[in-house]
């Protein structure tokens, strides 16, 4: 008979899902992890609904279902995450910075071991990559192919590179307003759609862009977003704007890039996607209430934490386990959802059924890599206790999440 504990729960899960609780710091606050875990798996599974590789031949092209069904755009809505994940990072980091001053440790110690923790896992996918992308070519694939799957598998490096430079600029940002972040954002994209300044203009969005929620993240450190009036302000201005920009100022409705299209609202960041953000960051505070109260469950808490364990291998691993799938799915030829062209419900109802699998090939990846993330070779056991265990070096949240 199988060992089943409270509400269907495996006894041996529950005990496990008990002792994390336990070893967790009474004064966590636990809404931090679960909007960081669902900014990742956000990430995750917009990618996993809107990227598409079409068999071509042999080769294999890059295409997305918002590109033929742009009414699909409230996908991007739901899975462009982005601006919490930096909303959160804001907030720890400059909470953690200063946990480190107030303990004297130097600056350069508290930020090369927040950047280890960050650029750990990213040896691992660029070796592999080398390796697979020299294999590749080697064997005769087409240099084309070879270039969109490199290039599918190493875009969340860009993401890493911005958010480190922001936290080493931490001890610059703790004070600054966002509104001034959002002020340039505002005048790029004037000088850019406006007055047809150059192109180049865009790319300084793609820190101003996020330095926005950031600063947010700052601002929730230093008490100022509290109050429940804070969220809805940002909820329902940000939601305001960005609509009047769709509507009245010809910004794409997707918040993410579509191939084939003009103009991107993320590549660079522009004024919609950045008042997106601040639309989705106060959702985020006005749940933090509730999020805390759902987490006091030790089932739901323990899963948090562990994804939160592992965030940086799941975000860089995921479109490797989409394109993995993809590759082996050829030698069945081509499947529906996988390699056909993403241009009706059909695609769509299949890729849905693909996403387990998608899903499955990441849970490989996690298995193989994510001992680089947490540091290689302690046991599983003790590293769950040791990232929840509080000391004096600072709540969990500062020690392990990055």
């Amino acid at each position: 008979m199988t060992d089943l504990g409270v509400r269907g729960v495996p006894r041996a899960l529950r005990r496990e899902a008990d002792r994390i609780g336990a070893a967790t710091p009474a004064d966590r606050d636990r809404a931090v992890d679960v909007l960081r875990a669902a900014a990742v798996l956000g990430v995750v599974l917009g990618h996993w609904l809107v990227t598409a590789l079409v068999a071509d031949g042999r080769a294999l092209r890059t295409a997305s279902p918002l590109q033929h069904m742009p009414w699909l755009a409230p996908i991007s809505w739901l899975f462009q995450t982005l601006a919490v994940f930096f909303l959160v990072g804001g907030h720890v980091a400059t909470r953690g910075y200063a946990s480190a001053r107030a303990r004297g440790v130097p600056y350069h110690h508290w930020l090369t071991g927040r950047l280890t923790r960050l650029f750990r896992p990213v040896l691992a996918v660029l070796g592999l990559w080398t390796v697979a992308a020299s294999a590749l070519l080697l064997s005769g694939a087409e240099f084309g192919t070879v270039r969109t799957l490199v290039k599918l598998a190493l875009s969340p490096l860009w993401f890493l590179v911005v958010f480190a430079a922001l936290t080493a600029a931490t001890p610059l940002l703790a004070r600054l307003n966002p509104l001034w972040p959002l002020a340039v954002v505002l005048h790029v994209d004037l000088l850019r759609f406006g007055f047809g300044g150059p192109s180049w203009l865009g790319w300084v969005n793609v820190a101003a862009g996020w330095l926005v929620p950031f600063t947010l993240g700052a601002a929730w450190t230093r008490g100022e977003l509290e109050r429940r009036r804070a969220g809805w302000v940002l909820l329902t201005g940000g939601a305001a704007a960005t609509a009047a920009l769709v509507a009245w100022a010809g910004y794409p409705a997707s918040m993410v890039g579509v191939p084939g299209e003009g103009m991107s609202n993320l590549d660079p960041p522009t004024l919609a996607v950045v008042c997106f953000g601040l639309a989705q960051c106060g959702l985020a505070l006005l749940l933090r209430e509730r999020l805390r109260r759902v987490m006091r469950g030790a089932v739901a808490w323990a899963a948090v934490a562990l994804v939160n364990l592992s965030a940086m291998t799941v975000f860089l691993w995921h479109q490797t386990a989409l394109m993995a799938t993809t590759a082996t799915g050829l030698l069945a030829g081509r499947l529906p959802g996988l390699h056909t062209r993403p241009d009706g419900l059909g695609w769509v109802g299949a890729r849905l059924l693909w996403l387990p699998v998608f899903a499955l090939a990441l849970a490989v990846c996690w298995a193989a890599f994510r001992s680089i993330e947490r540091g290689g070779g302690r046991g599983r056991g003790s590293r769950v206790v040791r990232a929840h265990r509080p000391s004096g070096r600072g709540t969990a949240a500062e020690a392990r999440h990055v």
